[in-house]
């Protein structure tokens, strides 16, 4: 009997295991939602700062086509211009004119140095690479504890906080597999950018592997925009620039 009981009991607990981490990944989403339309086109703005004060700034112009393809081509500065990079899922590619070819790039790189690496840059939906399931909350705060669904994503946890109120993505702290904190970054000035899309316009990042450095990312303009599949491929990296309006 008591053989039964416990397993009655254990069998309940897996179920409502199974039903928070159901309610987690929905909420996930819903941040991933509240971000960034599906497919979109956006201009933003990153500056690195150094320790001793100095900064370097870069402007982007960004596509972006489902849960998978991402491409962004430099605007500034002059020494930049026309560099493209493409993510396809796990795969980056970085395009030079001066070259004219493709060259691999991986997501733990930073092609335009900072705190900033290529996967945060070119930032897929969370709730493509990673699981979710609810940790601790505040008042105002759910917490989500967060999981790479493979080896290939680029963080293999997360800590994120969302708001309660509106479902905005507020922090995330980034962690290694062996629990070390890798980066932290926090959204912050909420932006109307039309389209019922109200979101945080700055992402600020800083890491205890960078000490004194700190990079941020601003948003200037999103805008929900369809695109053709033929823009999303290495032979076109040169050629992004066509797009804009």
């Amino acid at each position: 009997m008591k053989t039964k009981i416990f397993s009655g009991l254990y069998l309940i607990f897996l179920f409502t295991i199974s039903l928070f981490a159901q309610d987690a990944n929905k909420l996930l989403k819903e941040v991933d939602d509240n971000l960034m339309p599906s497919s979109y086109e956006s201009y933003r703005k990153l500056i690195n700062e150094e320790p001793d004060g100095s900064k370097k700034e870069f402007t982007f112009y960004t596509v972006k086509k489902g849960n998978d393809k991402i491409a962004m081509l430099y605007l500034t500065p002059a020494s930049e211009k026309g560099r493209s990079t493409l993510r396809l899922g796990d795969n980056m590619w970085l395009y030079i004119p001066s070259v004219n070819r493709p060259i691999r790039i991986t997501s733990l790189q930073s092609v335009i140095g900072g705190v900033f690496n290529n996967a945060d840059i070119m930032q897929l939906e969370y709730s493509v690479e990673y699981d979710a399931l609810y940790g601790d909350e505040t008042e105002k705060e759910y917490i989500l504890n967060l999981k790479a669904k493979n080896k290939t994503v680029t963080y293999d946890k997360l800590k994120m906080w969302v708001s309660k109120a509106d479902k905005i993505l507020r922090k995330v702290e980034a962690y290694s597999a062996s629990g070390m904190l890798i980066k932290t970054l926090e959204f912050k000035d909420d932006k109307n950018f039309g389209g019922g899309l109200t979101r945080p316009a700055t992402i600020e990042t800083y890491s205890p592997l960078y000490k004194g450095y700190r990079s941020l990312m601003i948003y200037q303009a999103i805008k929900k925009r369809q695109f053709a599949d033929e823009i999303f491929t290495q032979s076109y990296m040169g050629r992004l620039g066509d797009i804009r309006k």
